[in-house]
């Protein structure tokens, strides 16, 4: 991203900030740097994060899925931040005049305290059992064009994104990593590398690590997917 690009998107983050007002986080990422994290944040209170902030995993999804080829945007996805808020999340991906993804402009909306004053209000109108009955009813998935296996989250650094990716893919399987078959392991690390993982500076030793297993091996699984 260019010096001019950057502030021009830099002032657009400030503003959106300012005008939506403080339920919404407005993110700016710049890929172009080997790091690519957060150059520009206002409203950060609601996930935590500052700039320096790594990507989150659904960032790393769409990077690594290529999903800006066919879409300039994705919009409506559900995140979740670590004091437990659901928040709806939207991406806009910043291209060049070849196509090439060079950053992103996200808007996180955080409806919490919306979302509570609508229940107090429905609990004085309708009484609070109408309202349990409503809430126990199944949340409407909102349909985006690209399969997301996880909600977005939002670490505050590197190495809890890593472990979240890493228990994501985790999540369903039982078997202590010591006696997982070589095909387990390669599947798990298709998985991950699906994930994103593998762009992110320390992922071979820390996945080695958590795959009990050398890096040397984890190199070696990665060329055989390649294949």
């Amino acid at each position: 991203m260019t010096k001019e690009l950057f502030q021009q998107y830099s002032i657009l983050v400030d503003y959106l900030g300012k005008v939506l007002g403080p339920d919404y986080e407005i993110v700016l990422h710049d890929l172009t740097q080997s790091n690519k994290e957060v150059v520009a944040i206002a409203n950060g209170h609601i996930s935590g994060r500052t700039v320096g902030s790594p990507l989150t995993n659904t960032a790393l999804c769409l990077i690594k899925s290529k999903a800006y080829m066919n879409e300039d945007f994705l919009i409506n996805y559900n995140g979740e931040t670590e004091n437990g808020h659901m928040i709806r999340s939207s991406t806009m991906f910043i291209k060049n005049s070849h196509g090439i993804l060079e950053g992103l402009l996200c808007i996180n909306f955080d409806d919490s305290r919306f979302s509570n004053l609508s229940r107090r209000l429905f609990e004085l109108i309708h009484g609070s059992a109408f309202v349990h009955t409503i809430q126990d009813e199944p949340a409407v998935q909102l349909s985006v064009p690209f399969s997301l296996s996880s909600a977005e989250r939002f670490p505050t650094d590197i190495a809890k994104l890593m472990q979240q990716i890493f228990e994501d893919v985790m999540k369903d399987i039982k078997t202590p990593p010591e006696r997982l078959t070589q095909e387990e392991k390669i599947t798990i690390i298709s998985q991950l590398d699906k994930h994103g993982l593998f762009r992110l500076k320390g992922a071979i030793p820390f996945t080695a690590k958590h795959l009990a297993c050398s890096s040397s091996s984890i190199y070696r699984y990665l060329k055989t997917l390649e294949h």
